[in-house]
């Protein structure tokens, strides 16, 4: 997993409206990319729902926030539709992505083994730079973490 003060790494993906987004297009800008596993899952769907609640909060302070998944482009465009998501959602399905941040690998659940998304969150500087790291995000109350984060 990549760590506090490493360089965000390149990325190109598409968005819920099938938009490349660049991680180029954020330079000199603050922001939060938090990876999740699935959409229209009861975690997920809380975390976006807490991260669409505070995005005004965000927007005062000049902070981004983008979310981003294995979920396909069709996916997230239901997703933000129903939960009225305000921010990018990207869609990482060759999870290329997720594997440049660390944040793909074996998982467990129920005694089964397979690979996917571990829930993390990296909030970056205008400079490019991850400053924070949340490795093992609980969803409940985590956008009010992120956002205290970025005020301290």
């Amino acid at each position: 997993m990549i760590k506090e003060g490493d360089p965000v790494p390149k990325f190109e993906i598409p968005d819920a409206n099938d938009k490349v987004i660049k991680s180029s297009d954020f330079k000199g800008k603050k922001y939060v990319i938090y990876f999740y596993p699935k959409d229209f899952t009861p975690g997920c769907t809380t975390e976006a729902d807490e991260f669409s609640r505070d995005y005004k909060k965000f927007q005062n302070e000049n902070i981004e926030i983008i979310g981003i998944s294995k979920d396909d482009v069709e996916s997230h465009k239901k997703f933000c539709e129903k939960m009225k998501i305000p921010y990018l959602l990207l869609s990482d399905m060759d999870s290329e992505v997720a594997k440049k941040f660390g944040v793909w690998g074996k998982k467990e659940f129920m005694g089964r083994e397979y690979m996917g998304v571990t829930r993390s969150t990296f909030l970056v500087n205008e400079k490019g730079t991850v400053f924070k790291v949340f490795p093992k995000v609980k969803p409940a109350g985590h956008s009010n973490e992120v956002l205290e984060a970025f005020k301290n």
